[in-house]
């Protein structure tokens, strides 16, 4: 029987040396994934650490880009408030202007009911009254169209016509008596 034992204790050494050989060997397969597992936290933590580093860029960018937002906001605001203004002052002057156009109308129309008085004879030789030659006829004439030219602020039309007229009919009477 002593071999009996010492077949079963030839079994166990056996089994024993594998035991080990499977002990041996699942710790270096636990040692290998201990080894990757730290890689992997070692490489999360870079990781962690880079999204991180790029949060707080971006918080920064962020926090960068909301101010020059609000300044420019505030600078679109002031521009805003000048290009009203400067509305508002171009409406006033519009107005004023309007005004001024009206006031402009009325005395033309003065000027207008004035030249109706002026179709008169006696109101059209009154323009050259005095003249007693040739030459103080042509001068008058000029001074005359200079200041009634429909060019100039104060021109009229019918009172260029009033003087040509009254002109040609003096200038008509100095030549026959020449």
């Amino acid at each position: 029987m002593r071999d009996a034992e010492e077949i079963l204790q030839d079994g166990r050494e056996e089994e024993l040396r594998e035991l080990k050989l499977f002990l041996f060997r699942e710790n270096i397969r636990v040692e290998a994934l201990r080894c990757e597992l730290e890689e992997a936290q070692s490489l999360l933590e870079k990781e962690m650490k880079q999204f991180q580093d790029e949060r707080k860029t971006w918080s920064r960018r962020m926090e960068m880009d909301r101010k020059r937002l609000v300044q420019e906001n505030h600078f679109f605001e002031q521009k805003m408030k000048i290009l009203q203004s400067g509305f508002e002052k171009l409406d006033e002057d519009r107005r004023k202007f309007q005004k001024e156009k009206e006031r402009f109308r009325g005395k033309k129309e003065g000027f207008k009911d004035s030249a109706i008085i002026f179709h008169r004879p006696e109101l059209a030789n009154l323009l050259f009254r005095g003249v007693n030659s040739f030459l103080a006829l042509k001068k008058r004439y000029r001074d005359l169209v200079k200041m009634f030219h429909p060019d100039n602020v104060a021109g009229d039309q019918e009172m260029v016509q009033i003087i040509n007229r009254e002109y040609e009919k003096l200038k008509k009477a100095y030549e026959k008596t020449s």
